[in-house]
């Protein structure tokens, strides 16, 4: 309500556009919503600060751009001041309330274990024990100076106990134990950091972090875990998808109905369970292509496949099959853009087969995603393909951003509107 009293009852219509998107951007500049379990209150003031004076200098160039609307400078000053006091009021409340929420009724946890013995990984371990309120339980450090100690045992301990995050001290450890410890990581879901020191690492996109005052690498940095960076994609997501349902599926989906029901009995609609974000199943809708059979949730269709209907061959060409799940992206399962999902069976053979198939689980599952735009999309015929299309999901995910994902949703609907060779 604050513009409300600034514009003293003027038309709050531009004003209100230009500063949404205006605070939208200057958020993502200014790093405003990276705050996380283990930043300190002293950040999140100077977070807040920076945002102010960035802000406060964002209104005054639309009042001058706007001189007309007579926005004077103590009332914007006034009106900023405002906002940002609400605003720390809320952030703070926040981070103290669920400080005291883990404390006191040991929500909001984090499990962890430690590879490496030593001054480092000895403080951190402390870290984690004495300041319950980040929400960290530690539960084991494991010393690899006697050559007793497995790996193995380690990597059965974390997933018997459900840890969550694996913190390594290279010094500790021989490259081929980090090797071991990367794919482990990568392909059980697990959140690897590691504790820098003069060794060498991995000439990846490193993330620098502080615990307090312990430094924290991590190995892989992805961008959709940033909170700003959700709230773009998760926005787009309803925004595309609301669009696609009103404006075609309210209009197409009686055509195709009538259109399935002529040619074959049974359901319009496809359902079948996928794996997604986290690993977690959800249903996953199509319109349906093929004759009803009881091999439809273990095999995916191949070229010449006679149980695919003639329209479902049309509908499976140009893609049209796959629209219903715009629901799924409405709902939260699914994003328009990511990887996209596989069948249960084939997920766990490929979780087994395939290195590093896991870390695609990182991020919601998409309706489209680079793989398919880049020659990987239908029927896996060859280990080539699943490897292939692994390899750009995780390039994706590593390297997200909003224009990346509009560069896919053009490429996508000019591939259905050219056909596709492995669209069958």
């Amino acid at each position: 309500m604050g513009f409300l009293y600034l514009l003293q009852g003027k038309d709050p219509l531009i004003f209100s556009a230009f500063i949404s998107v205006g605070w939208v951007l200057l958020s993502i500049y200014s790093r405003f919503y990276e705050v996380y379990r283990y930043t300190r209150p002293v950040n999140i003031l100077s977070l807040i600060v920076r945002q102010l004076v960035l802000f406060l200098l964002f209104v005054f160039a639309f009042s001058g751009l706007y001189h007309e609307m007579h926005i004077y400078p103590r009332a914007i000053v006034k009106y900023t001041l405002l906002c940002f006091l609400l605003i720390a009021i809320f952030k703070f409340a926040i981070y103290y309330l669920l400080q005291k929420y883990r404390v006191s009724f040991g929500g909001n946890y984090r499990s962890t274990v430690i590879f490496g013995l030593n001054k480092k990984t000895s403080a951190l371990e402390k870290f984690f024990n004495k300041n319950p309120e980040y929400g960290y339980l530690h539960k084991k450090t494991y010393s690899f100076r006697n050559k007793e100690q497995s790996l193995n045992d380690c990597f059965e301990f974390i997933l018997n106990e459900g840890v969550d995050e694996i913190y390594c001290s290279i010094s500790e450890l021989t490259n081929s134990q980090i090797a071991d410890i990367v794919d482990f990581a990568d392909n059980n879901l697990k959140i690897l950091k590691f504790i820098p020191d003069s060794k060498e690492i991995y000439s990846k996109k490193l993330r620098y972090e502080y615990y307090d005052y312990i430094p924290i690498l991590t190995l892989r940095n992805i961008p959709l875990e940033d909170s700003a960076n959700m709230i773009i994609k998760r926005s787009f997501d309803i925004l595309f998808s609301s669009v696609v349902i009103v404006f075609i599926l309210s209009w197409l989906t009686p055509l195709i109905a009538i259109l399935i029901k002529l040619e074959s009995k049974g359901p319009v609609f496809f359902k079948q369970s996928r794996n997604g974000f986290n690993y977690r199943e959800f249903d996953c809708y199509k319109f349906r292509s093929m004759t009803p059979n009881k091999d439809a949730h273990l095999y995916q269709a191949t070229r010449g496949d006679q149980r695919v209907t003639k329209v479902g061959k049309f509908i499976r060409k140009t893609s049209i099959d796959e629209l219903p799940q715009f629901f799924n992206v409405l709902f939260g399962d699914m994003s328009v853009v990511g990887p996209r999902p596989h069948m249960v069976s084939h997920t766990d053979m490929y979780a087994k087969k395939i290195d590093k198939f896991m870390v695609r689980h990182f991020v919601k599952p998409g309706i489209t995603g680079l793989a398919q735009i880049s020659g990987f999309r239908g029927e896996v015929e060859t280990d080539k393909d699943i490897i292939g299309r692994v390899k750009y999901d995780i390039f994706y995910i590593e390297n997200w951003s909003l224009l990346l994902d509009l560069r896919i949703i053009s490429q996508t609907f000019i591939n259905a509107v050219k056909g596709e060779d492995k669209a069958y």
